[in-house]
This record gives structure tokens, sequence and C-alpha cells, in this order.
């Protein structure tokens, strides 16, 4: 897992590139990998919620680092939280919560514990984005006087 504090900033929103920031950064495309090992699938006690994180981790791009001991800790922590959401009577408890954030965490499932991890997902561009001209700001500040 990554360091504590602050999450840090994404590398393209980075000023100083001069300074080294520990270890080398790892980028790869959003969304799900290619090859995936054969899963189980979700219990169907599950709550839906604990149900739809589980099926999620499957088309996020963090999981093609996987290994299958991951897969396992991401059953458990499928399970953990169907417990905690299903907890009607009292309410969830603080330390259960607590124990599912930090399994989650090291899954790297949010885009924090990813960059504390220095990992970064890329989206992928759509195809016809263009830059906008600036030439028509040229001709209104030339009208203008400026």
């Amino acid at each position: 897992m990554g360091a504590h504090g602050p999450i840090p900033k994404r590398s393209e929103e980075r000023r100083r590139r001069n300074k080294d920031d520990g270890p080398e950064l790892i980028q790869s495309l959003s969304g799900a990998p290619g090859e995936l090992p054969d899963l189980p699938d979700p219990n169907p006690l599950w709550d839906p919620i604990a149900t739809d994180w589980y099926l999620s981790l499957r088309e996020s791009g963090q999981a093609a680092f996987y290994e299958p001991s991951d897969w396992a800790v991401a059953r458990y922590a499928a399970e953990l939280m169907s417990r905690v959401l299903d907890c009607s009577e009292r309410g969830p408890n603080g330390q259960l919560v607590a124990a599912l954030n930090s399994v989650m965490s090291s899954l790297l499932t949010t885009e924090g514990d990813r960059r504390r991890a220095r990992m970064e997902l890329e989206r992928k561009k759509p195809a016809g984005a263009k830059l906008a001209s600036v030439s028509p700001l040229d001709s209104y500040r030339d009208i203008a006087g400026g």
C-alpha cells in the first residue's frame, strides 16, 4: 500500500518534474483488462451494493495487476461489505467499516489509493477531440486595438 497523507496530484497536474518522487510511476489504460482468470460469480446472498462493487473490479484497469490471491481478497471484501450493509438492527459497526476500507484500499480501488501507490489509469481520449483555434481571438484583439 502507498504512503499516508494527502493524495498526490496526477503526473500531468504537477509543476515540478525535476525532483525525484520515489518509485517509478506506473501508467495503465483504464477499463477492463484483456485477460482475466476464471473468477467465481458473486454470492447470490450478498447485498446488491457488494455485488456491484465486486463486479466493477472486473471492469477496472487495476485488475490487470491482480493475482489470484487479490481476487480472493476481493471476495473477502465483498463478503465483509455485505455483512456491514446488512446490519440493519444496530447499524454498521465502525470497526468493521474501518477494516473494510483498509481491505478495499489494499486493492487500489479508489483514485487516491492508486496515486499513493504511484499508479495512474489513463482514460481513452475521444478520437475527434480538437483544440479550438485562437485566430478569432487574435482578430478580436486587433479590432479592439490591443
